[in-house]
Parts: structure tokens; sequence; C-alpha cells
């Protein structure tokens, strides 16, 4: 099927019930003069543009969680990267209904991930819930997160969720969908980035809901100070001296020395139980005036429904294999604690988690206290403000673990995705499954259900809305 954008036509692929559209410039190619600057406008093209394939991914190092996701073979290119994948039901092409939308942002720890990857195709999505889905890749790293706003880079990676954004508002109705109801979400750094788009001034006005899974709100912002200096380590690892001309060297460096530098730049700055990169989302950059809890102060998200959850272990995705976290000691895990929040508060919070856990080993307490510290509490917290503000909020638990379990993994960071998805296929090699049988698949018919509903109307028909700090309100999914 041919639909036409602003900038061609395109064909895309019909499978099943829905029409996949891949690849589709949403903005000109990161390259040469454009690499660490905004993203420009596509040039457009002039033939029918197969739509067949996703573009490439954006530069970046394997994942962190490769042991829990499986591994991917390197797919990425500067050139073409930029892109968005459109999924719509068959019939949204031909029958002159408009449907909502979700504009969905794959995480990956601001470091990688791409929104063309099979992990995150949204056909089946698309098909259950009568809703158009759209991925997209986003510059990540260095390349989407240094911060030398001098020669124009801050918060590349968010300018580009922008341009996704406004390429929906002005191309989504050829794929039937609603550009007057869009729902932005994303799963961990990219419920991160869902949350700053629904918060900005500058993008919240083309968001109607707001879906939020596992996103550690529990990380700060990176202070433009602490930005600015881990941006002089990254140019003193490349070699870049001062007083040369920062963004001609930067833009005439292999890509893949870009990455090697930034490999280096985050075993350097690496400390025992902090998962935060060395480049993300920049206070007072494009995307983030102001902090999350000021701008819900000032009402940003009021009239939004929002839906967030988290998984129910998201922290053993980070700490089960890693030997200095499962050799902690007692006192070493509340010297890390320590580190983290202060003598005091880490006495209180491992001995809350201790008598929670008493069979636990310390670095099972550890991550559970991180767990809540990175996500649950954040997550809590802003579902507490919303709905204390009469605005309709879900929360949600995501609780299904394997039952061959040999890492001890449990319901881990990314459990969820296959089941929202149903691409349980493309995560053959991941432990977060152990097999997908009819159990499984009918827990992720569930879940996308829901999912789906609330991208269609806000609401969830047979869920009550959560209530400020009522755990009866919390649906559990496994």
């Amino acid at each position: 099927m041919v639909v036409n954008t602003e900038r061609g036509k395109v064909r895309g692929v019909v499978e099943g019930e829905a029409v996949s559209f891949r690849g589709i410039p949403y903005a000109a190619s990161p390259v040469g003069e454009l690499r660490f600057a905004s993203p420009r406008p596509h040039a457009g093209w002039t033939e029918v543009r197969d739509a067949a394939q996703a573009g490439p991914s954006v530069p970046q190092a394997a994942s962190r969680l490769e042991k829990v996701q499986g591994q991917r073979v390197p797919d990425w290119n500067e050139d073409g990267s930029l892109t968005v994948n459109v999924f719509t039901p068959r019939r949204a092409l031909t029958d002159g209904v408009a449907r909502p939308v979700l504009v969905w942002w794959h995480g990956g720890g601001f470091t990688s991930g791409s929104g063309g990857w099979d992990w995150y195709d949204g056909a089946r999505l698309a098909a259950l819930g009568d809703i158009v889905v759209v991925a997209a890749n986003y510059r990540v790293g260095p390349l989407g997160y240094l911060y030398l706003p001098q020669i124009g880079a801050a918060n590349l990676g968010p300018q580009d969720q922008a341009a996704v954004l406004r390429w929906v508002q002005d191309n989504v109705a050829s794929f039937g969908g609603d550009a007057r109801t869009v729902t932005v979400g994303g799963q961990s750094a990219g419920a991160y980035s869902s949350l700053m788009l629904a918060l900005d001034p500058e993008t919240s006005g083309s968001i109607t809901r707001v879906l939020l899974q596992s996103g550690p709100f529990g990380l700060a912002p990176q202070d433009a100070h602490q930005a600015a200096e881990n941006a002089d380590a990254y140019l003193r690892l490349l070699g870049i001296a001062d007083g040369t001309d920062t963004a001609k060297a930067l833009r005439a460096l292999p890509a893949e020395q870009l990455l090697a530098a930034y490999g280096r730049l985050s075993a350097q700055l690496a400390v025992p139980g902090n998962v935060a990169p060395p480049m993300y989302p920049v206070l007072g950059g494009p995307g983030m005036p102001r902090t999350r809890q000021q701008a819900l102060a000032d009402g940003a998200l009021e009239g939004k429904p929002l839906l967030v959850g988290t998984t129910h272990d998201e922290s053993t995705a980070f700490f089960a294999f890693d030997p200095r976290i499962q050799n902690l000691t007692t006192t070493a895990a509340l010297d890390v604690l320590t580190a983290q929040v202060g003598r005091q508060v880490a006495e209180d919070v491992y001995q809350q988690h201790a008598a929670r856990l008493p069979q636990a080993t310390p670095a099972q307490i550890f991550t559970a206290a991180q767990t809540d510290e990175l996500f649950r509490d954040g997550s809590l917290e802003i579902a507490d403000h919303h709905a204390a503000g009469g605005n309709t909020t879900y929360v949600y638990e995501f609780d299904y673990a394997p039952a061959e379990d040999p890492y001890t993994l449990g319901a881990t960071h990314c459990a969820e995705l296959p089941f929202l998805f149903n691409t349980f296929d493309a995560f053959l090699d991941s432990p977060v499954l152990a097999g997908a049988g009819a159990t499984q698949r009918a827990l992720g018919r569930e879940f996308a259900t829901a999912v789906a509903e609330f991208v269609t109307t806000g609401t969830i028909s047979d869920w009550l809305p959560y209530a400020p700090t009522t755990a009866a309100r919390i649906r559990h999914f496994g």
C-alpha cells in the first residue's frame, strides 16, 4: 500500500491485519555539518520510497542489558538513521476513520536502542488495539547527549524526539491516525523521555495522554556543570585540545572513535550501584527547561490521563550479572547506599528491605532497594501527585517471572516488552521468558489490550483508577 507524506510517497507491507511502514526519514541524516546539530528537515524524495525495512540504528555500542534482553547484531549507520516506523490497521487506510496514535520510545539508558528493532515491532499491537503505533530512532550516547552548547550540542536526543512529534502532527493522518489524539509513551529511558515531552511547553500541546513504563525517575536530570565536566573529559579522551575548532574536530572523527571514547569515559566514571550513563538529559537544555517536580507543581501535566507502572524486580537486570554487587556484604551494601543517599537514610532503607526479605542476601536487599529508589518510588510519586489533582491515573505492576529463572531475575526490567508488543519470537535468547506458551500469550493480550484501551479512550474499563497512596488500586499482571 502506498501513502503520501509531506516529503514523498512510501510503500508499506501488509502484515496480517496491519500495514507496516518502516524506515521513513523524519529528519535529514545527522552527518557532516549536521552531526552535533539540531535535527533539520529531510529533503524528500521523488519516487515511491520502499518502506519494507527499518532504517539503521543510530551509532551505539552494545547494550548493558544484553544478558537480559539478548544480543543484537550491530546495525547502526549515521546516514539514514533518523527514521520513524508506522504500524496501522489495514482498514485504517481505507475506511476514513482516524485512529488514536501511540508514539512509543525505546529504552537503552540514553546510550543504545532503536525504534526499528523487532523487539518493538508495533504491527500486532496496532491490529489488536485498532490504533496507529509509531516507533522512532533518536540520537543516543555522545551523539545525542554530549553537552557542548557552544557548538549547538545540547539534548539532541530530546530535540530529535520533538521533531518526531512534529512529523506525527504533519503526517499521521495519511496513515489513518488522529493527530488530535496522541499518547506519548515508552519504556525506561523512553518513559523518562515521554514525561519530558509531556511537561515541556514546546511539545506538551501535541500530547493527549501519557504512558510511562519503568521510568528511572529516581535519576535526577544531569546538572549542566557536571555535564560540561564530562564533556571536557570526553574531549580529552578524544585528544581534542583546548583552542581547537571543537565542532570541526568532532565532525571529522569516525563514529567508531566517538563510541570508543564514550566507552572509556563510562569505565572511568563507573561506580558500583550507579546506573547513570555519562551523558543524558541536561536540566536547562532543550526539552527540559525545569525539573519534573517543578513542572508538575506548575500543572504541566494537568488534564492528561496517565498510565504508569514498573516491573516487580526492575534492578535485577542491572545487578544480577555484576560481581561487585553479588559479592556485597551487609557493610559494603550500606557503604554503597550511603554514597547515594547518606548514612542514616541508607541504614533505614536497608533495614526496611531486610525486614521485608528475611531470607535475602545483601545483594538481593541492595537490589530491591535500588528497584524502589530508581523506579518505583518516583513512578508512585508522579501517580500520587497526578491523582491528587483529580486527573485520571492508572498504575500497574508487572509481576510475571519465568518458571525457569537461573539468574534469579524475577520480573526484571524490560520483562513486559514482549507481552506488550506480542514479539515473543524476537526474545528467544532472553532469560526473561524461558519460553512463551499459551499462558504468556494470554497475559500479553491482557496487558496490551489495557494499554490500547488507554491510548484509545484515556480510561480502562475493568480497572479502577488509582487513588493517592492506595496500593489496592495498583493493577498486577502476572
